[in-house]
């Protein structure tokens, strides 16, 4: 490292705070090369630019990082632990070279629940298996959160991964077959229907909607404590402090994805720097999601004062082509998007964001002039070097690596991104579903079709009566038997 650049970093490591937070370390061409968190933001990062640090160079493989070290970001936070949590994300968004204790993803667990089983259980992973599940977390406190686990199964009564429910009836399933059935607060034998009610309320609060029930646990709480019963107040306590730890995981994640506890600071920081004339308190992304031109789709995600609005988000097929042209997907989306807001008068977002770079910008804003709309403030964010572009006609701009603004595009155009695959994927697993019936003797296309059509989705199919198959146009009696058979092989 040239001396220059050491003083200049040193320097800058004077003027670090003695703050808990995340560092990033970049080599010459800015690339992250390694995370790490500390309490002592100042005295941590100074270790690796003092003269003397022989404890570090032993090891050949930090002397190496250390000598490509040119420059670094810092994010603040408020505590050690949110300090962890950042850190793991952040490798696992970078991948740098020198971290190897997270490419694994192997320090937090995550609560998946798999929307394929008829009854979804609650289970634990460290890993993301598939895109048909929901996930919440990463949970840093791990025995919080497998005690919160029980007490949504208690609270609840929903199934966690331990559980072998029996199905009863045409609709009705029991969910446990030993003494626990005679412990939880909720109905034993249940339809889908009423659990999947059950399965959405444990699921709402891993979304961070808390506030009734640690209210009414908090009532217990003092109930039981005037009584006396101080072991009961004790584990009343315990629990709310478990709940409010896996609760606050929620908020901390979706802070951590721009490194901010203040979304507006970041909309008032990307009014400043990309020159609007408003807030940009609505915004609206686009991706394009493809397997080399197969199942074309594309996503659009809103965010409401830097946070994300999901209940409006949309997804497309991509119906005006069939093949790979990223520039004519996006002008069809968007042309689809703001043609139908017009035709409804619903107000255009202040800012509109695609992913990509000129040609996406274009085709954007062509699909406003195609059909004579006066189009918001659009701007592409390309990958590489997170370069924005403007649709205007200004010069592209690089915003600095920790600017909040730019955290706040990043975190959209990600969700977009993520929203997109996700759907793609859905749709490949679909389509490989459905060409498990070409396998089944006695079908042919126009009868797969009829089915298809008929139960809007393999797993619909899946679970069909005999009674509701034989209802199909061409399926008899044998042929419904023989095929739930096959089926249920599967």
């Amino acid at each position: 490292m040239p001396e220059l650049a050491k003083i200049n970093l040193k320097e800058k490591v004077r003027r670090l705070p003695h703050k808990p937070g995340v560092y990033l370390m970049k080599d010459r061409l800015k690339k992250t090369i390694y995370v790490g968190k500390a309490k002592d933001l100042k005295k941590r990062v100074a270790t690796y630019f003092q003269t003397s640090r022989k404890h570090m160079i032993a090891q050949p493989k930090v002397k190496a990082m250390i000598d490509l070290i040119h420059d670094f970001d810092i994010i603040l936070v408020k505590s050690e632990a949110e300090a962890l949590l950042l850190e793991g994300q952040l490798i696992k968004k970078y991948k740098p070279r020198y971290n190897t204790d997270f490419v694994d993803d192997k320090h937090f667990l995550m609560v998946r629940v798999n929307l394929r089983e008829t009854l979804p259980r609650f289970r634990l992973t460290r890993n993301r298996v598939d895109s048909n599940s929901r996930y919440y977390g990463p949970f840093a406190h791990a025995g919080h959160l497998r005690k919160t686990l029980a007490e949504l199964r208690r609270k609840f009564g929903i199934l966690l991964s331990d559980a072998k429910p029996t199905k009863v009836g045409n609709d009705s399933w029991q969910l446990y077959d030993d003494a626990r059935q005679d412990i939880y607060n909720q109905p034993n034998i249940v339809t889908k229907k009423a659990y999947y009610k059950r399965m959405n309320a444990a699921c709402k609060f891993l979304e961070g909607q808390t506030k009734e029930w640690l209210s009414d646990l908090e009532v217990q709480m003092k109930i039981a404590s005037e009584a006396r019963n101080y072991e009961r107040a004790a584990s009343v306590r315990d629990l709310i402090e478990a709940l409010k730890r896996t609760a606050q995981r929620t908020r901390k994640f979706e802070r951590n994805q721009t490194g901010l506890s203040d979304h507006g600071e970041a909309v008032d920081r990307l009014q400043e720097k990309l020159d609007l004339t408003s807030r940009p308190s609505s915004m609206e992304c686009f991706d394009i999601s493809h397997i080399s031109g197969s199942f074309c789709v594309a996503s659009m995600v809103s965010f409401k004062h830097g946070k994300p609005d999901r209940k409006s988000y949309r997804r497309y097929k991509i119906k005006s082509f069939i093949g790979n042209d990223d520039f004519r997907a996006m002008e069809e989306v968007v042309g689809r998007r703001y043609r139908r807001l017009s035709l409804e008068k619903t107000a255009f977002p202040d800012l509109i964001v695609v992913d990509g770079g000129t040609g996406q910008v274009t085709a954007a804003l062509k699909a406003f002039f195609r059909q004579n709309l006066e189009p918001p403030t659009i701007i592409g964010l390309a990958k590489r070097n997170e370069t924005i572009i403007f649709s205007d006609g200004r010069d592209p701009i690089n915003l600095p690596h920790h600017d909040p603004g730019l955290r706040l595009l990043q975190y959209i155009r990600d969700e977009a991104h993520h929203f997109a695959n996700r759907y793609n994927s859905d749709l490949r697993s679909q389509r490989l579903r459905e060409s498990i019936l070409e396998d089944f003797k006695g079908l042919g296309p126009t009868k797969r079709e009829a089915l298809m059509k008929n139960f809007g989705s393999f797993r619909k199919l899946r679970n069909a009566t005999l009674k509701s198959l034989c209802e199909v146009d061409g399926i008899g009696p044998k042929t419904a038997i023989n095929l739930i058979k096959f089926l249920r092989s599967k």
